[in-house]
């Protein structure tokens, strides 16, 4: 057998059961959003998580339902007003896409939530990832989902490989979906995501309290380092286009602002790229010029 074989070397009945019993006793069953079936909520949630910590996302997402509960509520609101809600989470893009995935579930659907696939799809924000996440969510439909923590969980176990980044996204989708239970996807799916959030982590998992350890490819070869180089140092945030951007959105969330002002809030190294990033948040809908050198969040 292959190193990037998908079968476990344990039969999966006897990983689904291992797996389902570490769950009930160890997941992490609080969390606001897997208490609900409502697609709404839990695209909220997902669109918060994407690169975003959990800790950090639980205040957002309670605030952000009580303030708009529902798709219609959410598309009536002025974009500036669901930017301004986002402060904190980064990412801006992603509010301007919930807020659109509202608008579009109101205006085309009518307010029903779209479940055939390209529908799905067409959603503003919502990606293969989030739509399998939607599907198995809420639906428990049997589909795997591969998150960054179910990916290394499923690369180790069934592949024996140390991170996900040396196996291909279809090698990845076949051991997970070697995986899945006829019934309960839900659960085993937010399992392995538990497992690999508090267990299996990038680095320093602890195998000794891995329910898995037995059936462990990578366990069992002497945990193989990865096969693919790194990736290059990434050059600080502070000096990254993301964080200039994040900056000018703050800004403007308090009110419009003249470019002069934006230039002298941002850092010396950013002040010349000023237009660019402009330009950049223009293209996203994140800022709009208003006249006179000044700019705003964009309106209703």
């Amino acid at each position: 057998m292959t190193a990037t074989s998908a079968t476990p070397e344990a039969e999966p009945a006897a990983i689904r059961s291992a797996l389902a019993g570490w769950y009930a006793a160890r997941g992490r069953h609080t969390l606001p959003w897997r208490r609900t079936r409502d697609p709404y909520a839990v695209l909220v949630s997902e669109i918060m998580l994407q690169q975003t910590q959990v800790e950090r996302v639980l205040p957002y997402y309670a605030a952000w339902l009580e303030r708009w509960p529902s798709h219609a509520a959410l598309a009536a609101a002025a974009p500036a007003d669901v930017i301004t809600a986002w402060r904190g989470l980064g990412y801006n893009r992603r509010a301007l896409a919930l807020h659109a995935a509202a608008r579009r579930v109101v205006e085309v659907h009518g307010g029903e939530f779209p479940w055939e696939p390209s529908a799905l799809r067409a959603l503003p924000g919502v990606g293969p990832y989030t739509a399998a996440a939607l599907r198995c969510f809420v639906r428990d439909e049997p589909v795997p989902v591969l998150d960054t923590n179910i990916a290394r969980v499923v690369a180790r176990l069934a592949a024996g490989i140390a991170l996900p980044r040396d196996l291909s996204p279809r090698q990845l989708e076949a051991a997970a979906a070697a995986l899945l239970p006829d019934a309960g996807a839900r659960d085993h799916n937010l399992a392995l995501m538990d497992l690999g959030a508090l267990v299996c982590t990038a680095r320093n998992p602890a195998c000794g309290a891995c329910p898995l350890a037995a059936g462990c490819r990578w366990r069992r070869d002497g945990q193989p380092p990865p096969r693919a180089a790194a990736k290059r140092l990434a050059p600080r945030f502070e000096q990254t286009a993301r964080y200039a951007r994040g900056r000018i959105i703050d800004r403007l969330r308090s009110g419009p602002a003249a470019e002069d002002e934006l230039r002298a809030m941002l850092p010396a190294g950013h002040r010349p790229r000023l237009a660019g990033y402009l330009a950049a948040l223009e293209r996203d809908g994140l800022a709009v010029p208003i006249g006179s050198g000044a700019w705003a969040l964009p309106p209703g």
